[in-house]
């Protein structure tokens, strides 16, 4: 696979974020080098291994899932959020 111009600015787009002009080969050449790195991966062997879920010996110990009732974590989230509405974040339509 391999990004080019116009998938770099479909995924400008999707994401909402606005590349520079001079940057955008820069850009296109660090996300091609990162999926090469990645499509390293699929040559390992992987047959003789099991698969885990967890790193740790024993398993991984689990907190507890207490609700937390703060309404300003909320609002600290929104204020960075480049589009937002009633509490909720506002997308881009991807579905028609």
């Amino acid at each position: 696979m391999q990004i080019d111009s116009k998938l770099l600015h479909r995924l400008e787009v999707l994401s909402q974020i606005q590349v520079d002009e001079t940057k955008k080969d820069e850009i296109l050449k660090e996300l091609n080098r990162f999926l090469e790195f990645v499509e390293n991966l699929n040559e390992l062997e992987l047959s003789n291994l099991e698969a885990t879920f967890t790193t740790l010996e024993g398993g991984s110990t689990f907190r507890k899932d207490e609700p937390v009732l703060n309404e300003e974590i909320g609002k600290k989230i929104l204020k960075h959020a480049p589009k937002s509405s009633d509490n909720f974040f506002i997308v881009p339509k991807i579905i028609e």
